[in-house]
């Protein structure tokens, strides 16, 4: 199939999956679709590892949503399909160019969409496909425009269609026709300009031969005097951040046992302040090892303070999980203590990538493309696992677990309640679970959550 046999076949499934239905399974259904088609539109020498793992992504993406239909699963579906269609047709170029991308495909749609020599096949006049789009497809959507923009503006116009029983919503059919379409033009037959093209060898993680040579960075500065502003520099915040590290720890483990919401202010408070501290510190190691100190044989001191302010930061990060951990032992899990183990995780991934850009010589924009693809990791793990049913799980356990707060705030909690609720003979839970229960199943096939099909009545 060319082209734009893709585009109009999306758009049609778009328009059939989604007229008239609510988002449910039909996204889950698309996704899946999208993601099968582009095998067969990918070129045998595009079809790498990477393009293979993210297909496998999109899928289980589509899955997700299918089954669970929140925002998680939303943003997995949306960062798998984008990245599956950029390496569908762009093995080498860096994920960081992503957005730029189709943002700028978005905005030149209306110029590439009117460019039909580009995207249409150039086919005789006496083609059946060029008189179907001549006679019947091109007529059709101008009628279709006007008819709407008449149809506004005199009452009398729209009653001499409206009053025939036509079980049809046209202004529906038209919005969906032409968002279904819009998605697929820009997922099938997007652009790279050439302005954003030229910038991905600036995106490269190796150093090219010039960046090796040994040169001061600043006009205002010698090289001996960027070097050992450097050694000065690090080998202080190294003194600095062992004196936090103890006073961090002291605070967190040995004074006085606090309330609740006061332990879950501090908490929250100190993780800030240690991911915060982590970000400034990876930015001031990239601050001097930006280019010629990657190479510079008299800067192995300095290397050495930096790699030991690596391991004290992640000493201090490792320290906040510990109290995170203490945190959840004695109170319980919440979304936002399982929100700071993950970016606590992303923040000692970022330490050991600027350790691996030191130790390997790698140019800055190196954590950029690496720290990109555990974030999309991260979104991966909150669509693919249900975290509320394992909040549920565990605080039910707990003396003190908290049944309102966890029907209301906890999403696919259902089955644990379910389970709760029988277990402590609680009738009243139990009606109310399954009355919302009824109402998730009662939609449309298309429109369905499959996590609660699974729930028995």
């Amino acid at each position: 199939m060319k082209t734009h046999h893709y585009i109009f076949l999306t758009t049609a499934i778009f328009v059939t999956l989604f007229y008239n239905e609510n988002i449910g399974l039909n996204l889950g259904i698309l996704a899946i679709v999208y993601s099968v088609l582009t095998v067969f539109k990918t070129p045998e020498k595009n079809r790498t590892r990477t393009f293979m793992i993210l297909l496998v992504t999109s899928i289980f993406s589509g899955i997700a949503f299918a089954w669970y239909g929140d925002f998680a699963s939303f943003l997995a579906v949306v960062s798998s399909l984008l990245l599956l269609s950029y390496r569908s047709q762009n093995k080498r170029m860096k994920i960081l160019l992503l957005i730029p991308v189709f943002v700028v495909n978005c905005f030149t749609f209306i110029c590439r969409v009117f460019n039909l020599d580009k995207w249409l096949p150039k086919r005789n006049a006496s083609g059946l496909w060029q008189k179907v789009l001549a006679f019947v497809l091109i007529p059709l959507i101008f009628i279709s425009i006007f008819f709407g923009i008449y149809s506004a503006g005199s009452d009398h116009f729209a009653s001499i269609f409206t009053d025939y029983e036509l079980d049809i919503d046209l202004w529906q059919l038209l919005c969906i026709s032409i968002l279904g379409f819009f998605i697929a033009f820009n997922y099938w037959n997007y652009s790279v300009e050439k302005l954003i093209y030229k910038q991905n060898h600036v995106l490269a993680n190796e150093f090219e031969a010039k960046d090796k040579i040994q040169k001061a960075t600043y006009s205002f500065l010698d090289l001996n005097s960027e070097r050992m502003s450097g050694v000065i520099s690090f080998f202080c915040l190294n003194i600095l951040l062992v004196f936090f590290i103890i006073t961090f720890n002291y605070e967190q483990f040995y004074e006085a046992v606090k309330t609740p919401n006061q332990l879950s202010e501090e908490t929250h408070e100190r993780v800030g302040a240690v991911i915060m501290s982590i970000v400034m510190a990876i930015l001031v190691i990239m601050f001097y090892f930006k280019s010629n100190f990657n190479f510079d044989s008299k800067a192995g001191l300095m290397k050495i303070l930096v790699k030991i302010w690596i391991v004290l930061n992640a000493v201090l990060v490792i320290s906040a999980m510990l109290k995170n951990t203490e945190y959840i032992i004695n109170y319980g899990f919440t979304y936002k203590r399982l929100g700071v183990y993950a970016f606590l995780i992303l923040s000692l991934i970022g330490l050991v990538m600027t350790f691996v850009k030191i130790q390997m010589r790698k140019k800055n924009v190196f954590l950029f493309n690496a720290m990109i693809w555990y974030f999309y990791g991260t979104i991966l793990a909150c669509s693919y696992i249900n975290w509320g049913g394992l909040i549920t799980s565990q605080n039910m356990k707990r003396d003190d677990f908290a049944i309102n707060y966890h029907l209301q705030s906890i999403n696919f909690s259902e089955k644990y309640l379910l389970k709760y609720a029988e277990e402590k003979q609680n009738t009243p839970l139990k009606k109310e679970i399954l009355e919302k229960v009824k109402t998730e199943k009662s939609e449309t096939f298309l429109s369905k959550i499959l996590y609660y099909e699974t729930i028995r009545e």
